[in-house]
């Protein structure tokens, strides 16, 4: 009987080196982001014309997994959250152009800034992982991990994303990957509510007996000031030209240079809830708050206000609206498109009457021929 040679144990030892290898590589591509990830992309959008027809119907609505911090229109697209990732949707189908999602992952907040959707998740115990997405076409721009708490969320204003929790903040370059600074609040005190905006990041603590309002350099995270406001309870409104706070029954006006009092606006008696979060956006010249149902529009220099008029959330403004010097205000049934100095109506667009049963705290966009309301519970486009 002729005997088979048995190969060189360095053979057998490279054999099995190399297949221990490729059951690593199996084993870790498995357990990876990229087994994990489910990504799509698209071409951008097709550029929006119109502008809203003066009957309007709901064309779509979606439930956010997670509130979407800021504003949801970015590229032309809207952003709706899901409880595992992202999708960018086509204002006037809601169909989704593109989408990312994680198997096995939490979405903990998403932001969209500067034509990119920043994405939070956790992986475990804490918000570990950061992603940025080009938000007209879904292709992944950075990714980096971090250690932020369970509980931390996400917002942002032009060239910074904020992430927030009880015990801190932080930012992030939405462009880039780094960190810029972190902040950490003093000891016996916790972060209440926090917002970036033309100024700078705003923070409310809570310290026990003092509730304090600290206004932070967007880019250092250098204080510039401090301001106690004493025990009542307050709400921070926003950071754009000027610190809006509601605290008790008034909108403080706080001025960006020393946090001192331009002016205090009683709110309307015919207010809605106290417990409904205030919102703040700049406006040209103007400054627009929602607080307990009324918007205010307020000058952004002096802080005096201008009009108010009851309305369901903040306007949408800017240089796609069809009307220079206007902001489309969501009223009881209606978009009403004001003259943003005075107040005084343009045009209207009417609404189904499901609209007037919306809660407040909605942030109101415009896209071409399509108006998105979000809430922090829903997003319906009307068209």
């Amino acid at each position: 009987m002729t005997s088979v040679p048995r190969p060189p144990w360095r053979v057998l030892v490279w054999t099995a080196a190399a297949l221990a290898v490729v059951l690593l590589a199996v084993v870790t591509w498995r357990t990876s982001d990229a087994a994990a990830t489910t990504s799509t992309t698209s071409a951008p959008a097709a550029p929006v014309t119109g502008s809203p027809a003066a009957q309007l119907t709901e064309a779509w609505s979606a439930t956010p997994g997670v509130p979407a911090g800021g504003d949801v229109v970015e590229s032309d697209r809207v952003l709706v959250t899901a409880a595992d990732g992202v999708a960018m949707a086509d204002p006037a189908t809601g169909e989704p152009a593109w989408s990312y999602t994680r198997s096995g992952a939490r979405l903990c907040g998403a932001t969209a800034v500067d034509q990119v959707v920043v994405v939070l998740f956790s992986t475990g115990g804490r918000c570990n992982e950061l992603t940025a997405l080009r938000a007209d076409t879904g292709v992944r721009l950075w990714y980096r991990s971090v250690g932020f708490r369970a509980d931390a969320t996400l917002s942002s204003t032009d060239r910074i994303v904020l992430a927030t929790s009880p015990t801190g903040l932080a930012t992030v370059d939405p462009t880039g990957n780094g960190i810029r600074w972190h902040h950490a609040v003093p000891e016996g005190c916790r972060v209440v509510d926090a917002t970036a905006g033309s100024l700078g990041v705003a923070a409310l603590q809570d310290c026990g007996d003092q509730q304090q309002v600290v206004l932070l350099d967007g880019f250092d995270g250098s204080q510039r000031w401090m301001r106690e406001l004493g025990s009542s309870p307050a709400r921070l409104a926003g950071a754009d030209d000027l610190v809006g706070v509601v605290s008790g029954d008034d909108l403080l006006a706080l001025a960006p240079a020393d946090g001192s009092t331009l002016t205090s606006t009683p709110l309307a008696s015919t207010a809605g809830s106290a417990d409904e979060a205030p919102l703040q956006t700049g406006a040209g010249a103007g400054v627009c708050v929602w607080a307990r149902g009324t918007l205010y529009t307020l000058d952004a220099t002096t802080g005096g206000l201008r009009w108010s008029v009851p309305a369901v959330g903040l306007p949408a403004t800017g240089d796609r609206l069809a009307t220079p010097g206007t902001v489309v205000v969501p009223e009881q049934g209606a978009m009403v498109t004001r003259d943003l100095a005075t107040g005084g109506e343009a045009a209207r667009s009417t609404t189904p009457s499901s609209t007037a049963e919306l809660r407040g705290g909605a942030r109101t966009a415009v896209v071409g021929d399509v108006v998105v309301l979000a809430h922090p519970d829903r997003v319906t486009a009307y068209r």
